[in-house]
């Protein structure tokens, strides 16, 4: 297609014939069959580099973030960091308070001085509980309350006041969930635990802190009877000494001191008996005295304030040892 059109510059009547298509850029011709191409040289090649660069990295960043996203995805399937137990699972507060709750009963006492109330640990299917001597010494009358409501008679088979421990068992039991016992050995200061027992009577109440000391001497009264007394007129505050101090009231003269596990989960009168629990849902120790002021202050008598996270527990290898003694019904 041409057209004729004026040039400016030329006289007017002056006319010439061009193309009105303008001519195409400098394209680099097709190299000839069979030939070579040429290596693209100066700012081309630069920008080629620069693009299989970008490449190479953004493939590289893929396979990173598959490798980091896949093993983030499978440690939150494998566990919980400083536990055996997978998330969900024991290795939680709620995963241990439904894997052992089952195994912790409240205990109704019936004494000469009236009624005391604690809690204790299942350890075999056929009923035998373990729980503080404090809580059934002198007792007529022995009633346990399992973590589905249904109560149950039990006698006291073997009491052991030096340590602080009784074992009572339920009459014709068989098929009760018994709880695992641990290795307070093994624990370390600053564990996670759990506290299950009956504070005040609430069955199956659970609480959770920290190990805050090992090996601490405490001592308690060997009179089971001035115990219970303590707990019906002083608010249910077990007494006991600690760092040469007395807390909860007198322990008298008749007392003994074992080695325990301080812990700051909160525990409160009807803990004792009941249980301190690690992370992989085992039994390290058994609840026995807890600091819990009066709402007057002080150690002396009153209505009680509650925990103050002064908790101190049995190591459960102390009452593993002295489980023979109490199965042959020792009252020392």
């Amino acid at each position: 297609m041409t057209e004729t059109f004026r040039r400016d510059g030329d006289r007017p009547d002056t006319y010439g014939t061009y193309s009105a298509y303008p001519p195409p850029p400098p394209y680099a011709p097709n190299p000839p069959a069979g030939g070579r191409r040429r290596r693209a040289k100066g700012p081309v090649a630069l920008l080629a580099a620069v693009a299989l660069g970008a490449a190479a990295v953004g493939g590289g960043t893929a396979f990173a973030a598959q490798e980091l996203w896949g093993k983030t995805a499978a440690a939150a399937t494998t566990g919980v960091n400083g536990t055996n137990a997978a998330a969900g699972g024991k290795g939680s507060v709620s995963g241990v308070a439904n894997a052992v709750s089952g195994s912790i009963v409240e205990i109704q006492a019936e004494t000469a001085s009236g009624e005391s109330t604690g809690s204790g640990v299942i350890i075999t299917s056929d009923g035998e509980i373990v729980t503080n001597n404090h809580v059934v010494s002198g007792a007529s009358t022995v009633k346990v309350r399992t973590d589905d409501g249904e109560t149950h008679t039990a006698e006291v088979v073997g009491t052991d006041a030096d340590k602080d421990l009784a074992l009572i068992k339920v009459r014709g039991a068989s098929g009760m969930e018994a709880a695992t016992l641990g290795d307070s050995d093994a624990v370390n200061v600053g564990d996670q635990v759990v506290a299950i027992g009956s504070p005040e009577g609430l069955t199956g109440t659970v609480t959770s802190g920290i190990i805050s000391a090992k090996d601490r001497d405490v001592t308690v009264s060997k009179d089971g009877g001035q115990d219970q007394e303590q707990e019906q007129q002083g608010g249910g505050r077990w007494p006991f000494e600690f760092e040469g101090q007395q807390f909860n009231g007198d322990t008298g003269s008749s007392k003994t001191t074992y080695k325990a596990l301080q812990t700051d989960a909160s525990l409160n009168p009807g803990n004792s008996g009941g249980a301190l629990i690690d992370m992989n849902g085992r039994i390290i120790g058994i609840n026995s005295a807890m600091y819990s002021p009066s709402s007057a202050g002080g150690s002396g008598s009153g209505a009680s304030s509650g925990s103050v996270g002064l908790g101190f527990a049995i190591p459960i290898d102390t009452v593993k040892a002295d489980l023979a003694k109490l199965r042959a019904g020792s009252t020392d």
